[in-house]
Formats: structure tokens, sequence, C-alpha cells
């Protein structure tokens, strides 16, 4: 019986929205601007069938043509955001929605239950991943309007947070072999079947609990994720630091492992930045050396590990490279010995934990962890899945508005076609 009613009134609805698009077909007169300087002539009025949330509609539009550049234009496309779409801009909110969290199958059985909208799973596919792609394509055109100073991001509200946190990670996410091809990897025929996706994470602090230990801000997380070369990669952190109001802040904090890319973007783009490397990732290099010594040390393993792991903790890293050079390792085995100490040595300056502490920072990228799990994992590396860059990216870019709370910033609006940009001005 629920179902009875629900499907008359989709219907229902369908033929009301129907009748109320009809009463515009975007008639603009015998001639209208074609988008690329050039007028359009009209031609005759076209239909167009479209899938909205009250099921299918067809609508009748005013088509242009223009002999310059050799194709139509229908202006009440444009102005219902149909333009080369067959999905209303609500159906796309919503299947972008669904798709995003779950896979694309599932997504569309959830419509279909759920909404009574039917959807191949293709076409689901397909919408949802161009929604995120030109998410990510606006979200970069803001970049580059923020870096260029044509927008400059206004102040955070008060009262302003006491620091500003930047922790970036990367992770692997499957491929098809083409996306692939060239690049080396870790399997045993030394071919990559994955890229890597770069993800940053923006959060800020302000309080410490009772035991003294950092708070995160609530709902002040934002992520930012691309496969793009560090240096876009740079240039949209950048962006994304200042839109959340970097310049403003007391106090920035950068944390990342010990990759070399990551600091080094750390150095060039926020130089009066403290950088601090995870302590857990400091932890596991500790591990790693006590298992490579762990003959040599006979049965005193682990208090040796114990003794270096207190010495991180106190940020006392010349204790530790003392320690280690005393391994009187031979061979194969003092390159791996130099190789771990040699994290140690370079790292030195963002390892003092103690001195962290006792100002107050996290000094554990766990944040940009949880989200490269989150985020990516529990999306983009599920059983059996091979994606496409652009794919990926879109679906990346839906899941990381989603989980900064910026979903609605994403959609673009009949009449509005600028997104909302918080805290921005058009430099004068």
């Amino acid at each position: 019986m629920e179902l009875v009613i629900r499907t008359a009134m989709l219907k229902l609805g369908g033929r009301l929205l129907e009748d109320l698009l009809g009463m515009d077909a975007g008639h603009r007169g015998p001639r209208t601007s074609c988008g690329n300087g050039h007028q359009a002539g009209f031609v005759s009025c076209r239909p167009k069938t479209i899938d909205t949330v009250v099921g299918p509609v067809r609508l009748r539009r005013a088509w242009y043509h223009c002999p310059a550049c050799g194709h139509g234009v229908a202006p009440r496309d444009g102005e219902l955001g149909i333009e080369q779409a067959s999905l209303s801009p609500g159906l796309q909110k919503m299947t972008a929605r669904a798709a995003a969290a779950v896979p694309f199958a599932t997504a569309a059985g959830l419509l279909a239950e759920l909404a009574g909208v039917e959807l191949t799973v293709k076409r689901t596919e397909r919408s949802a991943e161009a929604a995120g792609v030109a998410a990510a394509q606006a979200i970069g055109r803001q970049a580059d309007a923020i870096c260029s100073r044509s927008v400059v991001p206004l102040p955070p509200p008060e009262p302003l947070p006491d620091m500003l946190y930047i922790a970036v990670d990367g992770t692997g996410v499957p491929v098809v072999a083409r996306e692939a091809e060239g690049r080396r990897g870790k399997a045993d025929d030394g071919k990559a079947r994955t890229r890597e996706i770069k993800l940053a994470c923006l959060f800020t602090q302000t309080t410490l609990d009772k035991e003294g230990r950092p708070v995160r801000d609530p709902a002040s997380t934002t992520y930012l994720a691309t496969f793009e070369r560090a240096e876009r990669f740079g240039q949209l952190l950048d962006a994304e630091a200042r839109r959340r109001g970097a310049a403003h802040i007391r106090q920035l904090v950068f944390l990342g492992d010990g990759a070399a890319w990551i600091w080094n973007l750390a150095g060039q783009l926020f130089p009066a930045a403290t950088q601090i490397v995870d302590l857990y990732h400091a932890r596991e290099h500790l591990h790693d050396l006590a298992n490579l010594a762990a003959r040599l040390l006979a049965g005193h393993r682990d208090e040796w590990l114990a003794a270096r792991l207190e010495e991180l903790d106190n940020g006392d890293v010349e204790a530790i490279l003392t320690a280690g050079r005393d391994l009187d390792f031979i061979g194969s085995l003092a390159a791996e010995r130099d190789k771990q100490l040699g994290y140690f040595e370079h790292n030195a300056h963002r390892m003092g934990y103690q001195h962290f502490r006792d100002l107050g920072m996290f000094v554990g990228s766990g944040v940009v962890e949880a989200g490269c799990k989150a985020i990516i994992g529990q999306r983009l590396k599920l059983s059996g899945m091979r994606w496409t860059v652009p794919g990926a990216v879109g679906i990346a870019t839906l899941r990381c508005q989603d989980a900064g709370d910026r979903w609605d910033e994403i959609w673009q609006r009949p009449h509005s076609q600028t997104p909302r940009t918080d805290h921005i001005r058009q430099a004068s």
C-alpha cells in the first residue's frame, strides 16, 4: 500500500514539475549568445527528458544554433543546471551523496529503495564521478585565485583559534592498468598497480583537557585530496591554509611522516610553522632498528628498545644516535643501521616531543592517517576495485567535502552559478 501511494505521489509531483517548467521554454528572441562571443540563431523548440527526484520529466525548450561555432545551445538547460546532463541538480546531488558513501551498485539500489528513482549502476557512477570532478575543478580555480591574490580570504571569526595544524600523508589507490602504465611498483614484476593520492587535513586547536593534552576544536577539520604532483598539491594546500586563516592564527604546526616531499613543501610554504614528525612513525623506526639488532642484543632487545622509546618521548635524539652507533654491525647490516639512524639524524629538529608537549601541541598525525583510512580506504580501496584517476579524484573530493562539512559548497544552483566561498572577498 505504501509503495502504491509513493508511486502515485511521485507521478503527481512529476506532472506538476513538468507543467511548471513548461511555462518557460527559454525562448530569448531570434538570437542569443552562444557563450563564445557569437550570436546563435533560434531553430525550434526541442524536447529533452531529464530524471528528477520525482521521476522523469519531459521538457520542450528553445534550441539555438551558432554558425560560427557549429554547435547548438539551449539557454533553459543552463538556467536549470541540466546542460550536458540528464539528471536534475537535485537528483545529481542525491546520487553523489549515495555514491560517495557506498559502492555504485549499492548506491543505485539505495536510490531505488529509498527514493523510488531507478538509475543504472553506470549512470550512478558517471553522475557521481562527474559531480566530484567538477567540485575538484572548482576547488582548483578557487586555489588559483587565492594564490594569485585576486581573491583574498577574510580572517576567521573571533575568537581566533590558537593553533592551526596542517597534516599531510599519502596512500595508494588501486587503478586500472592504463593509469599505472610505465610506473614502477612494489610487485614482484616491478609494475605499479596503484597511484598515490595525497591527503591533507587542516584543523585548529584552542584548549587542553584536564591532563594537559591538546583537544581538537569541534567541527574544525577540513580535507584536501589530489593525485597531482607535489608542486600543484602545494598550491592547493597553500590556498586552503590561507582560506582557513593561516595568516591570522598565532601558531602553525605542520605534521607528517619522514617523506622528503612533505618536508620540502612545509619549508617552502610554511617556513614559520613548527614541524613535527609523527611520533608513531618515529617509534616504528625504532622497532625496525631493534628488530635488526635482535641477534646482536641477544636477550636484551626489549630492554634496549624500551630505553630508546623513552629517549624518543623525551626528545633526546642524540642519545638514540649514540646507542645506535654502538651497534657493531658489518656489511649490509651496517648499511641498514645507518639508514635507520639517518632518519633520526635528518629529522632531529622535528622530534623534540617533550618540548612540543610542554607547548600543548599534538605530536601525532593520527587525524590525517585516520582520513587516509576513512575517506580514501573505506571507499576507494575495497576488494576488486580499480579506478581511473578522474573517477577516484571525483569520489575522493566528494568524501573530503562531506567529511569537512563543506558538502553544500560544491553544488551550483540556477541563477547563482558561483559556489559559496565563506570568508573570501575579491581583492580590490
